[in-house]
């Protein structure tokens, strides 16, 4: 008679990098031929183990070298408090336990959370990595998921429809130290808005669906006209993060060897001690080239591997790109090509980052920059801007967003002359730029308009350091205006409603004699002259509401491209 296990086989999907295109590891899927074996392990849990046991045995027959993803359901790892068998498994298959996620499966309903989270203590001990599988169509509470602090979490593609809650779960995500991912994509939007919205990993139909052989090659959509595919400024070494071919620090040269040419897209090998610190680096090229070489073979082949290796290059996880290519820099020329091995807070070696990764990403980055920013100034544009306001919403913090420009411009360039208009526009835009400091950002968008988003605490300072500047042009005295909204967590939706608190703040600063300065909070009536004067109104004149000017003035949106007229 046929057990289940006769009739249970396994697929494998790929959890794809949204950054670099590449494969960053597999999910390895239970699929019956009959029954429905997965229904009877979520109540097993000595079920769930051994399907679990199972699955990393599959990979094993595949000889994948990827990092695996293997499901298991929070009741099984409350229950048993350890997968002892699968730690056994995943060391007879010849893998480091640091190369399996535990994808932590719901549901988490009657859980006992204390035995699931000193169970999960005792796995990571071990150096499995956590995974928060299912997140937004689960029942994970969200204090759990905190007290979890999972090394990635997994959205349902169901909340893609919602970026708002995508962006924030990323934010905590950057808090906790993990990485974001989006399961189930199936289509070029849903990609598109999960990249946009800050996630970092996805999987799907779209990129390949799940196939009993290991899928090397996936379907990546081509970016975007609008740069939606860009990476952040300074973005985290995580984003370019590849799985590292690891073999212990004993092995052989001839089993390096044999590892490197039955795996031609691996770039080199490291080789870890046995709690999975990187203690050498094989470049791949430099090692060929020693074994190809007369009696190299010969020489090396029944040798330690470590003997032709060189020490490792190192990075921490939460590394930027920046930082990789300061390792890069600072070391020996001839070893530029090589992998920089990224490492936990233990020092063991989770993934390679390929130099060919950052300097493509970091160079698209650049050039994307470079097309926003004004070509007087050389300051970003709003798009920069109006980015920077949504994310510091979705983060909860704190800000002031303010608009500056300059009295009576288009009568400056009348009186003195386009180009002393100009070199007024730029005095203007490195004034700000002198000014600003820590988390300060300027815009240019156009005219003598200028954008200044900044921390509350670092407002006055700005403030004072371009308001009580002597300016001219062309001989001829200058003032400039400023108008600030202060908004505060939950004050604003988005850089479209922080626009709209800021347009009649512009009206009433520009209604004011002299340098000036109006300041108003977000949500709130009123606001605050901080300087300037108030015209007196003659006597018959129309006269407008409290605070603004009399007659017609433009109250576009700050936030747009608005000609400077002053």
């Amino acid at each position: 008679m046929r057990s289940w296990t006769d009739t249970l086989r396994f697929a494998f999907q790929p959890v794809v990098n949204l950054a670099t295109g590449a494969v960053a590891g597999l999910e390895i899927l239970a699929r019956p031929e009959s029954g429905d074996i997965l229904a009877q392990a979520r109540r097993d849990p000595e079920l769930d183990s051994r399907v679990a046991v199972l699955a990393i045995r599959a990979a094993a027959r595949r000889e994948t070298l990827l990092p695996l993803h293997v499901n298991v359901f929070a009741g099984t790892l409350a229950d048993l408090g350890g997968l002892t068998p699968l730690y056994d498994a995943v060391r007879e298959a010849g893998r480091l336990p640091w190369e399996v996620t535990l994808d932590v499966v719901p549901p988490y309903t009657h859980v006992p959370q204390p035995a699931l989270l000193e169970t999960l203590g005792g796995l990571r001990e071990q150096g499995f990595r956590i995974c928060a599988d299912g997140v937004g169509d689960g029942d994970l509470p969200l204090r759990l998921l905190t007290d979890i602090a999972p090394d990635l979490v997994k959205l349902d593609a169901s909340l893609l429809t919602r970026p708002a809650a995508v962006r924030a779960m990323r934010t905590l995500c950057d808090e906790l130290g993990a990485l974001l991912g989006v399961e189930g994509v199936e289509t070029e939007l849903q990609c598109a808005t999960a990249l946009a919205a800050g996630a970092q990993l996805a999987q799907g139909e779209l990129f390949a669906p799940p196939a009993r052989l290991p899928a090397a090659d996936v379907y990546l959509p081509p970016r975007s006209p609008d740069g939606a595919w860009a990476p952040r400024s300074g973005p985290s070494v995580r984003e370019f993060l590849r799985p590292a071919a690891l073999l212990p620090a004993t092995a052989s040269a001839g089993q390096v060897r044999a590892l490197l040419t039955g795996s031609p897209d691996v770039s080199g090998v490291l080789l870890v001690d046995r709690t999975g610190v990187p203690v050498r680096s094989l470049h791949r090229s430099r090692f060929l080239l020693s074994m190809s070489a007369r009696y190299g073979h010969a020489l090396y082949a029944d040798r330690p591997a470590a003997k032709l290796g060189d020490p490792p290059r190192t990075v921490g996880i939460d590394a930027t790109a920046w930082e990789v290519l300061d390792v890069v820099a600072d070391g020996d020329r001839d070893r530029t090509s090589d992998d920089v091995a990224v490492v936990d807070r233990h020092g063991r070696c989770v993934g390679v980052v390929r130099l060919a990764d950052l300097v493509r990403a970091l160079a698209e980055s650049r050039v994307e920059e470079a097309a926003g920013l004004n070509p007087l100034t050389r300051l970003p544009g709003s798009d920069a801007i109006t980015g920077e306001v949504d994310r510091r919403i979705a983060d909860g913090r704190s800000f002031a967003l303010s608009w500056l420009d300059v009295d009576h411009f288009k009568q400056v360039n009348d009186g003195a002359g386009f180009a002393a208009g100009d070199e007024l526009i730029r005095a203007v835009g490195r004034a700000l730029q002198f000014s600003a400091s820590g988390n300060t950002r300027v815009g240019h968008i156009g005219g003598d308009d200028f954008l200044v988003l900044t921390d509350p605490e670092g407002l006055a300072p700005l403030a004072a350091s371009v308001l009580d500047a002597p300016w001219s042009a062309g001989g001829l005295p200058v003032t400039l205006s400023l108008a600030t909204v202060l908004c505060m967590p939950g004050g604003v939706t988005d850089h479209r409603e922080a626009a709209a608190c800021l347009a009649p703040l512009k009206k009433a600063a520009k209604a004011l004699r002299g340098a000036s300065w109006v300041l108003g909070h977000a949500g709130l009536p009123g606001y605050e002259i901080r300087r300037g004067v108030t015209p007196v109104v003659a006597a018959g004149a129309p006269s407008g509401p409290p605070g603004t000017r009399p007659g017609p003035e433009s109250a576009g949106g700050p936030l747009g491209a608005e000609p400077g007229v002053g």
